[in-house]
């Protein structure tokens, strides 16, 4: 069995070998046609498009995405096609936990917002949403949720937009269904903010409207804003760049030890589906600097990095600083 990895997975060599007969590591957004027509299966991240140009004519059955999002496969294509996919839920909910507790921690010291008196929105209520709550519901006075699809009382998004000094996504980005998350915060919803809430993008990029979002600094309906996730990554809106407090080339979720939860679980679904055995070897993660550890990590040196040269967005993801929850 062949084995195509994008080679900025970390922890994931001399483990996949223990799965696949031979494992070819290439770069994610290099990935072509011509690499996966002879190979069975892939473990990819959010730059490698999985679709009918990527994988007519191969004999790929079976696609990981070591990520939670999967919106860079076409999901549609790969069930026509008889091709088996799996995401990682969850695998790195506390990282994007510590990324909002810590960056609401640094407005706190800013002066933008006091925690014990605000109230935070939280969109989208899944393993990430859940995570973000618990990790902050110590710090804040009241937490609304808003996920429709979720059996659970709930607040509507105009309540959110009228009630929170905090917004944060975290939703899916979705086109299609009943509840679609693109430009889920546009101007319409942004208008209905009343009390200059900070916003929070560590979903997607598409979920949020990024030109609406200037607007509404514009005309002071938002007070700030903390950006992880952009619409047209790896370029980023140098306005909204400038002008949010904290800005980031997509790493909240990128804690060691989320990594390492979503290559073992890449790992243990391709062993499920060959049904071959997972050796249970530990991966071994390595101690961080206690300044990029738990509560002393700082997304705003993350921050800076990106500010100050934000050409090297894809170099600042796929060589970031070890980090540890």
């Amino acid at each position: 069995m062949k084995l195509i990895v994008d080679d900025k997975i970390p922890f994931i060599r001399g483990l996949a070998e223990q799965v696949a007969d031979e494992v070819v590591y290439l770069p994610g957004a290099a990935i072509t046609a011509g690499d996966v027509r002879d190979a069975d299966a892939m473990i990819v991240r959010t730059r490698t498009l999985c679709n009918r140009q990527l994988l007519e004519g191969s004999r790929v059955q079976f696609i990981a995405t070591a990520t939670i999002g999967y919106d860079h496969l076409d999901t549609h294509y790969l069930d026509e096609a008889g091709i088996r996919w799996t995401n990682c839920p969850g695998c790195n909910a506390a990282s994007v936990a510590q990324y909002v507790r810590n960056s609401l921690m640094q407005a706190e010291r800013a002066g933008l917002i006091r925690l014990a008196e605000a109230t935070l929105g939280i969109v989208g209520y899944g393993h990430v949403g859940r995570a973000v709550g618990q990790a902050l519901q110590p710090y804040v006075k009241r937490i609304l949720v808003n996920d429709p699809p979720l059996s659970i009382p709930q607040a509507t998004l105009r309540d959110i937009a009228a009630s929170c000094d905090i917004i944060t996504l975290h939703t899916p980005l979705t086109t299609e269904g009943p509840y679609p998350t693109w430009h889920l915060m546009d101007e319409q919803l942004l208008s209905q903010s009343e009390r200059r809430p900070i916003v929070i993008n560590a979903a997607r990029g598409g979920v949020a409207d990024e030109g609406a979002l200037l607007r509404a600094m514009d005309e002071g309906r938002i007070r700030q804003a903390i950006i992880d996730t952009w619409e047209n990554e790896p370029e980023v809106n140098s306005e909204l760049l400038s002008r949010a407090f904290i800005a980031t080339p997509h790493i909240a979720g990128y804690s060691a030890d989320g990594k390492a939860n979503a290559t073992r679980m890449s790992l243990e679904a391709l062993a499920r589906h060959f049904r071959r055995p997972m050796v249970d070897a530990p991966l071994t993660i390595p101690a961080a600097d206690p300044m990029r550890t738990g509560l002393r990590y700082n997304p705003i040196d993350d921050s800076l990095a990106l500010k100050q040269a934000p050409q090297t967005f894809e170099q600042l993801r796929g060589n970031y600083s070890l980090r540890r929850e």
